[in-house]
């Protein structure tokens, strides 16, 4: 059996490799501009504009502030997007799945005529676990997983599988953000499927977390103990058959690096 520590290099590329997009972060300073701006545009776009020269705001350490601000938000959404990547990863090598049957995207209609087409960050498919030796645990998996989330009778029955939505965490209120994620759980239903929102940390608030079980999703923490019903990390360990929490164990060093060099830059 392959051994967990010889994925490591390439799960932590992909958590690195979204977290040196900051790099070349740079604020838009209210300019709107693609890219940002630099301190020399900022400081002449300031100073030319007497009211906010006036306020000292074409100050570099209010570029800095702008530049912390925004690239901690850029931070936080990269490190999301490195957790989405490597999730994906870990479903195709723990269930041997392709980056297609991994994958899960609806179309819906838009006023215009037309559709468009929304996408989930996993999906673990019955139908593509035929010879998978862990069909039987999913199996018993989803089972509880429906029982957890309250579906009953026919709304249990003949279902497909999981989708899943990952998340860092959840640091904002973000209404437009929610209203998405609740449309995603009804259309993940229609098309029989159970939602689940697989979080990294625990980090959810509370009204938000109520609004989510209200739209059936089963709700995954970040928490080391538990059930496969409420733990990422045990759901990964059991169901999937990973040790995600060892992975992080292991590569804290390189991925504390890492971050702690994006800070160093966005607050020079």
């Amino acid at each position: 059996m392959e051994a967990p520590e010889s994925r490591d290099q390439a799960y932590l590329e992909l958590i690195c490799g979204a977290l040196r997009v900051c790099l070349n972060y740079k604020p838009s300073c209210g300019q709107g501009r693609q890219g940002g701006v630099t301190i020399e545009e900022f400081q002449r776009i300031y100073r030319e504009d007497e009211f906010y020269s006036w306020f000292g705001l074409d100050s570099p350490l209010v570029y800095a502030a702008h530049k912390a601000a925004g690239g901690m938000t850029s931070i936080y959404r990269q490190i999301g997007i490195g957790c989405q990547l490597l999730f994906h990863r870990i479903l195709q090598d723990a269930l041997g799945l392709s980056p297609t049957d991994a994958t899960w995207s609806y179309k819906v209609p838009t006023t215009k005529g037309k559709s468009r087409t929304l996408s989930l960050d996993g999906r673990i498919a019955l139908q593509n676990l035929a010879t998978s030796p862990r069909r039987s645990t999913i199996e018993n998996w989803l089972k509880a997983a429906t029982a957890h989330i309250g579906l009953k009778g026919k709304n249990a029955a003949n279902l497909h599988g999981a989708v899943f939505e990952v998340r860092q965490g959840y640091k904002s209120n973000d209404a437009k953000r929610q209203n998405a994620d609740v449309a995603n759980a009804a259309s993940a239903f229609a098309y029989r499927y159970v939602p689940v929102m697989l979080l990294l940390s625990v980090q959810i608030p509370a009204n938000l977390a109520e609004r989510y079980v209200r739209a059936r999703w089963l709700i995954l923490r970040g928490t080391l103990s538990g059930t496969a019903i409420d733990s990422t990390y045990v759901f990964c360990g059991d169901v999937l058959g990973y040790d995600l929490a060892g992975f992080f164990r292991r590569n804290s060093a390189a991925i504390k690096n890492e971050t702690l060099a994006l800070f160093e830059g966005l607050l020079k």
